[in-house]
């Protein structure tokens, strides 16, 4: 289980990746960040793809793209210098709420 969730990790940690690149692709008219988009989807589904192999793919969604979600938003903060206001902290705050909810207390998560 605890490679499966390395799996998942790896998804996410790619996927922000990918996306970090795609907002970087200005529309995928810039050659590299474009490939590097493509790519890292690519990577990304492929990881996710092993982790579905375990876990259940509402629980492995869940979780890949609320932890997706945070980090892209703090990566967008640093890198991009967009703004969080209140209620998106809020926001994000009950995303990994809900996050730690599935994992630690769901029977659907296989412990």
């Amino acid at each position: 289980m605890t490679l499966t969730y390395a799996y998942l990790a790896v998804a996410i940690v790619v996927e922000v990746l990918a996306t970090s690149f795609l907002k970087a692709s200005d529309s995928f008219t810039k050659l590299w960040p474009s490939v590097a988009t493509v790519a890292g989807y690519a990577v990304s589904f492929y990881f996710l793809s092993l982790a579905l192999r375990v876990l259940p793919t509402g629980i492995a969604y869940a979780i890949w793209s609320g932890v997706g979600i945070v980090l892209i938003s703090v990566v967008s903060w640093l890198w991009f210098g967009q703004t969080l206001d209140a209620p998106a902290i809020v926001g994000l705050g009950l995303i990994i709420a809900g996050v730690v909810v599935v994992n630690v207390f769901s029977k659907s998560v296989g412990h």
